[in-house]
């Protein structure tokens, strides 16, 4: 398994109500995706990034960082193999990724995705 991204998951209330924060102060202006409940938001002229979440649609807990990897099942086999706690099953989810949420032995929930090819 090889780590493409990582991106922070920042806990809102209201996604649409925080949008205009990150976007016009803090000039992350580019929306790449949003599904309501989470919102990515990126610079036009860096890599910076930031996902704002008020609750995940399908995992019983939210994450604290969204991992792509390469190979998200090699992941899971390895994450399982380790013994660490799988909160969110391995899962093709409606909206394009393949994840599962495990959590670290800090107790932080941790979003392991890669996107549908």
């Amino acid at each position: 398994m090889r780590v493409v991204r990582i991106l922070p998951n920042l806990p809102v209330s209201d996604v649409s109500a925080a949008k205009g924060f990150y976007t016009d102060f803090l000039g992350l202006s580019t929306e790449a995706f949003s599904l309501g409940w989470v919102a990515r938001y990126s610079s036009p002229d860096s890599d910076a990034a930031v996902q704002l979440v008020s609750g995940d649609a399908s995992a019983p807990e939210d994450s604290v960082i969204s991992v792509q990897v390469d190979d998200v099942d090699d992941a899971y086999a390895e994450a399982q193999r380790l013994g660490y706690e799988i909160v969110h099953p391995l899962t093709t989810e409606p909206w394009g990724v393949r994840r599962f949420f495990v959590r670290a032995p800090d107790g932080n929930v941790i979003n392991v995705a890669a996107h549908r090819s």
